[in-house]
């Protein structure tokens, strides 16, 4: 049963990260938008979407045994907040032409969820996960230095999402349900700044051609299914085994970035990749011989 649910982990873990991989795609074709447009819509057609799924697979009692406690429903609040940062981040770094800096943050997540977990749930690493840690904590070094200073962008989403993980995985709360809570926790803030860009003759959540209120609406969908998918893999995962999974994430947008983006590779990057692929290879090595020995 325990191999079962670590091998359903991975699986969510997968369809998340693989989807976050393509990101970028999908959201550049709403560049002609703010990146704070994007989040209002995001959050609340991300909203509708799951509360639609609740409807229809009669969850709704799940979603008001979480009201009732108040110390869930703060820390799903804290869980908005820091996911709502994270896109916005994203978003930023996206109609800014910085993918390649947002997949650097995607590959240093790994880092922060891994120290967190050490730090917060005492969870322990074997040798061979102390070695993948320390490769990529030597692309991490080689990107300051090759850069000359702090990749702000980078450390900004890795510290969001890494947090992001811990809190969610601290709330005993189903995926569909949690979600909806934190995108509904975000409205407030989205329904401040619509109002604020309406005094300025600007509308937030109208005024759109079809296309681009379709992506907005698919924006919504999108966001969902992959958080879904993230929060029953932390419910199944430890947050090491979590972290390390990201790797695909990061991946598939640094691929976008310089061949379909035409975004600068410098030669030291190259580096950087190449030791957090080792590392990646040396945790997934291990994580196998984790699952022989317990099969």
């Amino acid at each position: 049963m325990r191999s079962n649910r670590q091998l359903a982990g991975i699986g969510f873990g997968l369809i998340a990260y693989g989807i976050w991989g393509f990101f970028p795609l999908f959201f550049r074709q709403l560049a002609h938008l703010g990146p704070m447009d994007i989040l209002a819509n995001r959050a609340v057609w991300a909203c509708v979407f799951v509360g639609l799924l609740l409807t229809l697979r009669r969850r709704w009692s799940n979603v008001l045994a979480v009201l009732k406690t108040p110390r869930q429903l703060a820390m799903l609040a804290l869980a908005a907040l820091l996911v709502g940062s994270n896109w916005l981040m994203f978003l930023w770094a996206v109609a800014n032409r910085q993918v390649v800096a947002s997949s650097l943050g995607y590959f240093l997540t790994p880092l922060v969820s891994v120290l967190l977990g050490l730090a917060v749930l005492k969870e322990r690493l074997n040798r061979l996960e102390w070695v993948s840690v320390a490769l990529a904590l030597a692309a991490l070094a080689n990107e300051i230095v090759s850069l000359g200073s702090l990749p702000w962008v980078s450390l900004f989403l890795a510290a969001t999402f890494g947090c992001y993980g811990l809190v969610r995985k601290q709330v005993p709360v189903d995926a569909l349900s949690g979600l909806w809570l934190e995108t509904l926790a975000m409205l407030p803030l989205c329904g401040l700044w619509a109002l604020w860009q309406a005094q300025h003759g600007h509308l937030v959540f109208a005024a759109h051609d079809a296309s681009t209120a379709t992506l907005l609406i698919g924006a919504g969908i999108i966001t969902a299914l992959p958080l879904m998918a993230f929060a029953a893999a932390t419910q199944r995962l430890d947050l090491a085994t979590v972290g390390m999974l990201m790797y695909i994430n990061p991946t598939l947008q640094f691929l976008t970035a310089v061949w379909l983006f035409g975004e600068a590779l410098q030669p030291a990057r190259l580096v950087s990749f190449g030791l957090i692929w080792l590392g990646l290879g040396v945790f997934s090595w291990s994580m196998w011989e984790k699952y022989r020995d317990r099969g």
